[in-house]
């Protein structure tokens, strides 16, 4: 598949970017219909940076302390994305509540991976809110984003089961563990919608 044909992608982290490696690790096959363009982080240490960097992705900072509001940095984030030429973003860790305005100008094009079978569990401390609630299934869930939090159009979902002695941390391990299966595959979902929706506007 030539460039051209694949979906210009920014990945947006906060941290670590563990989400971010496997999304990584499955655009360097030149099939996917996802090529990553852009690494952000609003924060300049983020673990993920160098991840990205090393993996030769262009990567950039959008420090939310650096604005005073959440509009600014909202508008600073947007305009750094369009200046990359990205038309699908996707959230891995990202710790920012972004605002309405910024959600819709991404609508249908901005995804995110949440650690509970939405529409269980929202928010946050999903893990510990699974065993305390007693359920015998917890799982990952990839949606699109909306204004309203974590309340989105599902696009996929992955299931584990709730182990007798189970902790947060023993759950945590295991969700994340199918995140990083399922969110690539989601992804590749959306960017094969997205291009086929471009190719029919050409037409």
């Amino acid at each position: 598949m030539s460039d051209d044909a694949r979906v210009p992608t920014a990945i947006l982290i906060s941290g670590r970017g563990s989400n971010m490696v496997a999304l990584l690790a499955a655009a360097r096959d030149p099939d996917y219909p996802a090529r990553i363009v852009l690494v952000l982080s609003n924060r300049p240490d983020a673990g993920g940076l160098s991840l990205a960097r090393e993996a030769g992705i262009p990567t950039a900072v959008v420090d939310h302390a650096a604005y005073p509001d959440r509009e600014s940095f909202d508008a600073a984030l947007d305009a750094r994305l369009r200046e990359a030429g990205v038309e699908l973003v996707v959230l891995a860790g990202f710790m920012r509540i972004l605002t309405e305005g910024f959600v819709r100008a991404w609508e249908g094009r901005m995804i995110n991976i949440h650690p509970s079978l939405l529409p269980a569990f929202r928010g946050t401390r999903t893990h510990e809110r699974a065993l305390a609630a007693g359920v015998a299934e917890h799982g990952c869930t990839v949606h699109h984003v909306v204004p309203e939090l974590d309340a989105g159009p599902t696009i996929a979902q992955a299931r584990v089961p709730v182990l007798p002695g189970d902790t947060p941390e023993t759950l945590a391990e295991r969700v994340l563990a199918e995140e990083h299966t399922l969110y690539p595959r989601a992804l590749a979902d959306v960017a094969l919608a997205l291009r086929d929706a471009r190719r029919g506007q050409r037409m």
